[in-house]
């Protein structure tokens, strides 16, 4: 395959593009646009399975979040059935979820088109239909249905009479065939990077199951605990006790003191900078009330709570976090860290309210933890840091194609770079 730039452009309504491409209006590729069935839908799989608003995930249909309908015309089945090539369009949602998109790729065999999703049905003679599905999340992208929405109180929308009048560019069919095989070639990569993250996850999770009962050092006898059989030379403390361990509640200095040029010291109110294992902070305080150390745990305790990262330099936390401050003596802070990322479940359970979950100090002190001898903690903690930095290798291989792909696509969907066919 190869590529050229493109020298010769023309000017039209929608801006530049080249002089063999054309402008079209949506239902002018289109052999259909409509509205889904409003049905009763139920989610125990009684009847016909029918998409949802929340099928549409990642440009795919997430077959775990269909609907079902029973009771059906046949005639509304035969309009309302799926053939591959379809692409569902959100128009009315949240802003941030406007104008996603998904194709229907023939999974599963029968589907049916729900409400609250716009079909649009490209006419294969003039349109890719994987083209114009890129083309839409380009448009996304670029927060060009933003513009074009009606909003509401929670929601925005967009009718069907706005979505056909939506002008697109189109080059020759072919090229169009060509730019959709060179961005699903990227997804296809992106797609197969998160299935080796999946299983790196999957031997992470059963990797800590074993070393946090039964070690990783040889022991020939175990010990029943109030956590579960550890071995026999371990102990079982609480965050509480002081002996191990100093908890630290987050307090917001005053908003006025906020800053993102670096004054002061980094700032975080809450898990929103999380990365997998250390925080990214945007902002900065000259006011710091409560402050952590290198190295300290930090934990989620407002909602969403539970979740752990290890502060990579001192920070000033807000209300939103924990500081766990461990005797290095006696602890290995990585090994606490990977411990309580392993509970998490059980401290979500700690959070109280229905609306609004927050754990308390008292909350924190209460949680149990298994303490093997220092050499022990450091080496469990060793094994899981190494499959961690796989984890990490493959997060930062993504994201780098996620860049290359949005800039050639960009480039292709605007035919400064053009496809030789």
């Amino acid at each position: 395959m190869q590529f050229y730039k493109e020298e010769n452009f023309k000017k039209t309504e929608i801006g530049e593009i080249p002089e063999d491409w054309e402008v079209r209006e949506l239902k002018d590729i289109l052999e259909v646009i409509r509205n889904g069935l409003t049905a009763k839908q139920n989610k125990d799989k009684i009847g016909y399975p029918i998409t949802r608003i929340e099928t549409i995930s990642d440009s795919k249909i997430d077959i775990t979040k269909l609907g079902y309908v029973e009771d059906i015309k046949q005639e509304d089945i035969a309009k309302y059935r799926l053939i591959i090539g379809d692409i569902l369009f959100s128009h009315i949602n949240s802003e941030e979820h406007i104008g996603k998109v998904a194709i229907y790729e023939g999974k599963p065999e029968f589907l049916l088109h729900g409400m609250n999703l716009l079909l649009l049905r490209p006419n294969k003679n003039k349109i890719e239909p994987y083209y114009l599905l890129y083309l839409l999340r380009h448009f996304k992208q670029k927060n060009i249905f933003k513009y074009i929405a009606k909003r509401a109180v929670n929601q925005s929308s967009i009718n069907q009479t706005q979505l056909k009048h939506l002008k697109i560019p189109l080059p020759p069919l072919e090229e169009q065939k060509q730019i959709a095989k060179i961005l699903s070639d990227f997804d296809n990569l992106i797609g197969t990077i998160n299935k080796q993250i999946e299983v790196l996850n999957k031997a992470k999770k059963g990797m800590m199951k074993k070393l946090f009962t039964k070690g990783v050092f040889e022991h020939k006898s175990f010990k029943k605990s109030e956590i579960g059989e550890i071995p026999e030379d371990w102990e079982v403390v609480e965050l509480g006790n002081e002996k191990y361990f100093k908890i630290i509640m987050g307090q917001s200095p005053p908003s006025s003191s906020y800053n993102k040029e670096g004054e002061g010291v980094p700032f975080l109110q809450g898990k929103a900078e999380f990365g997998n294992i250390y925080p990214n902070p945007v902002l900065y305080t000259n006011k710091p009330l409560k402050v952590v150390d290198d190295e300290d745990i930090l934990i989620s305790v407002r909602a969403p709570v539970g979740d752990v990262n290890i502060a990579p330099f001192k920070l000033c936390i807000g209300r939103g976090l924990a500081g766990i401050k461990s005797n290095k003596e006696k602890v290995d802070n990585f090994f606490v860290f990977y411990y309580l990322s392993y509970i998490k479940p059980k401290i979500e359970y700690l959070g109280g309210g229905a609306v609004f979950k927050a754990i308390t100090k008292k909350d924190l002190e209460s949680i149990k933890i298994p303490l093997p001898p220092l050499e022990e903690q450091k080496a469990i903690a060793k094994r899981l840091k190494a499959i961690d930095d796989l984890i990490e290798i493959k997060r930062k291989e993504k994201e780098q194609i996620e860049k290359a792909k949005k800039k050639i696509m960009n480039l292709l969907l605007t035919g400064k770079i053009r496809v030789k066919t």
